[in-house]
């Protein structure tokens, strides 16, 4: 088929060529060369006629953006979460939504654990003390830390990516707490949970006594209207005087100024954050702490997880143009084609 008589996709940030490549076996792409943002207007504008769209999560989509082109059929979003996009409102127009599930929950359990061991070990005022020509030998009471050896990981959400995390948390022989809608069912791939001194395994308790006895709170819950500020004043005040708050999730779970006043008054020991509540503005006052570790919204951040993202929205979008169901719809309500 003739390249100007293939349907439209918009591809709306620079991603790798072999991705580029795939759908343009079937379509007619549309790359935003420029790695920023597209503000609403240009979004709108650049959409128009187009069949595809395959976002990030950076991507307000919403009515105006779909109405702006009659033509679009399937959304793939680059990205587990799809807060970024209207659904009911692509519900509405019979436009397909899809996420990349399941590719990312490996690289984002890593990070997370690698949040929890740089606040822990208080690794990065130990880095810059040393960049700064400070270190003159070491001294015995230099950079205490938390030992995790023993100590109660409690993990908020324990979809894929919290199971990643309780997983990794069996070296480090940790309690583990967890709050979720529903109960684990241990799985082959889970047996470990219940060995190295864990007895029953993962215990699922409400979510006041997770507060109350986790050391570390790991956070792994999608942005919903019952998650808006799921961890606010209150929540902050009943952990630990020297607990730890780990953020790989969504910004908005956590109210962002609340943190700030914990954090800065000692109330907590410290937190690390992959995302923020109005990304990419950071909270007043959040990076003059140095019980903090901020990180640009890099969890799903490695060369193999990203291609996969990539190529499972391109695939998505593929089946979409084509009329079939997509492989990874969520708007669940919209007939089946």
């Amino acid at each position: 088929m003739p390249t100007l008589c293939k349907p439209g996709v918009l591809v709306t940030r620079p991603i790798f060529p072999e991705v580029i490549a795939r759908l343009a076996e079937h379509v007619r792409v549309c790359v935003q060369e420029e790695d920023r943002r597209l503000e609403p207007a240009a979004l709108r504008e650049r959409v128009r006629g187009m069949v595809g769209l395959l976002s990030f999560v950076t991507d307000r989509v919403d009515a105006s953006v779909m109405d702006a082109s009659p033509e679009l059929r399937v959304i793939g979003n680059c990205a587990v979460g799809y807060d970024n996009i209207d659904l009911d409102a692509a519900t509405a127009r019979g436009i397909q939504v899809s996420n990349t599930p399941g590719v990312l929950t490996e690289a984002t359990a890593d990070l997370a654990w690698a949040l929890i061991l740089a606040v822990a070990r208080k690794l990065v005022p130990a880095d810059r003390h040393v960049r700064q020509g400070r270190f003159h030998g070491w001294g015995p009471m230099d950079f205490l830390g938390t030992d995790l050896c023993g100590a109660t990981l409690g993990i908020l959400g324990m979809g894929r990516i919290g199971r990643a995390v309780a997983r990794r948390a069996v070296g480090f022989r940790m309690r583990i707490l967890y709050t979720s809608r529903s109960p684990v069912e241990p799985l082959p791939a889970d047996a470990t949970l219940g060995g190295a001194g864990f007895g029953e395994g993962p215990e699922r308790v409400p979510l006041d006594r997770l507060l109350r006895e986790s050391d570390i709170l790991t956070l792994h819950v999608p942005l919903s209207e019952s998650t808006f500020h799921l961890i606010g004043r209150q929540e902050l005040a009943a952990m630990k005087p020297a607990s730890i708050l780990i953020n790989t999730s969504r910004g908005k779970v956590v109210d962002e100024a609340a943190l700030v006043e914990a954090l800065r008054d000692a109330r907590m020991g410290g937190a690390g954050l992959d995302v923020y509540e109005d990304e990419p503005a950071l909270a007043p006052g959040l990076c003059d702490l140095d019980n903090v570790v901020v990180l640009p919204h890099i969890g799903s951040a490695t060369v193999g997880t990203r291609m996969k993202m990539a190529m499972t929205a391109a695939e998505n979008i593929i089946q979409g143009v084509q009329g079939r169901r997509v492989p990874n719809r969520v708007n669940t309500g919209l007939p089946v084609p």
